[in-house]
């Protein structure tokens, strides 16, 4: 397949090109379909009058269906997209991405989607779907998923599917609420996994950030050490990377400790550990919920960061406790290895 893809790049650019420009078209539709022209437009950078034709085009070759509330993939044009997919992987360089980077990372699986969730929103929508493939495929019957916030993983779940050997599954918050949008926060998100999959869901009703005296009163709360409890045995664990100074602000960090990160260089967040570019943990947020040093080898965690901004925060995580899995977008693969 690679020797082939290299002939026509060769021989026939311009083929190639009209091929990838119709496969973001479907590959777009498919993520938010039904949708509308302009939208589409705007989404993939491409000129209404442009897109007019391609979408006429792939509505021709049975593609593409319009109605009144958008465009969506026929049945057809679904079988040709996941039939399509590998080889654009090739085509588009992912595939050698993900060998580079789980070289670079020390990452034993890499996936790297198309684009650069930095600059267009519907990226978040493709990690969403690696994401949620990636999870049905290790999921088995009574296993524990805990899933943290925020709005990459918000598009995980929105992403996930109903499997009837998901009935078992019980997704749980990996840690208590930020105080942010609530759509946004760990319990809103693992009932949505738990919704879309078809699975059980267990809430922990605390805040993120606590005093010493709340913690250590709260921690002995017999209904918040029994879901503690369940977390902490969670085989699965799904979690995004954050930017160290924009965490720290949305978590509504006090002076000293927005200090603290500016003079000691944190660049990355995870599971409130705050870390410098090698991977030195400088500084933490006492949270109820999973800590970073107990993300032990019998549980299978899946990181999930995209964006050219976040490359300096992946590479400082990964340094301090490399994930099974990293589901990641080409601007922040690229600025990686640039890195």
């Amino acid at each position: 397949m690679r020797s082939l893809i290299t002939l026509q790049k060769q021989l026939l650019p311009d083929v190639l090109d009209v091929m990838v420009k119709r496969y973001r078209i479907l590959q777009n539709i498919r993520l938010m379909q039904p949708i509308g022209r302009r939208s589409l437009s705007a989404n993939i950078q491409l000129s209404e009058r442009v897109l007019r034709s391609e979408v006429t085009f792939l509505k021709d070759q049975r593609l593409v269906d319009f109605t009144t509330a958008g465009m969506s993939l026929t049945e057809q044009g679904e079988g040709l997209f996941l039939e399509l997919e590998e080889m654009m992987k090739e085509l588009l360089g992912l595939s050698s991405l993900e060998k580079e980077l789980e070289q670079r990372l020390g990452v034993p699986k890499v996936i790297v989607v198309s684009g650069d969730s930095d600059e267009n929103d519907w990226v978040k929508h493709e990690l969403g779907q690696a994401t949620s493939l990636e999870l049905s495929s290790r999921l088995k019957p009574k296993d524990v998923v805990a899933v943290m916030g925020g709005t990459t993983l918000a598009a995980v779940a929105r992403m996930m599917t109903a499997d009837a050997k998901n009935r078992e599954v019980v997704f749980v918050p990996a840690r208590g609420g930020l105080g942010e949008k609530v759509e946004n926060q760990a319990n809103t998100i693992s009932a949505e996994f738990a919704s879309r999959a078809g699975a059980q869901y267990r809430l922990l009703h605390v805040p993120d950030q606590l005093s010493e005296e709340a913690y250590s009163s709260l921690i002995l709360e017999p209904s918040v050490q029994e879901i503690l409890t369940i977390i902490k045995s969670a085989s699965v664990v799904i979690h995004g990377i954050g930017d160290a100074e924009t965490m720290a602000t949305r978590r509504n960090s006090k002076v000293p400790s927005l200090q603290k990160l500016i003079d000691n260089h944190a660049v990355g967040e995870a599971f409130g550990y705050y870390f410098d570019e090698n991977g030195k943990s400088i500084y933490k947020q006492r949270t109820i919920g999973l800590q970073l040093d107990e993300l032990d080898q019998d549980k299978y965690v899946i990181s999930v960061a995209g964006g050219h901004s976040k490359a300096k925060a992946i590479a400082a995580y990964v340094k301090n406790r490399p994930s099974d899995v990293l589901v990641t977008d080409e601007g922040a693969a690229r600025s990686l290895l640039d890195l």
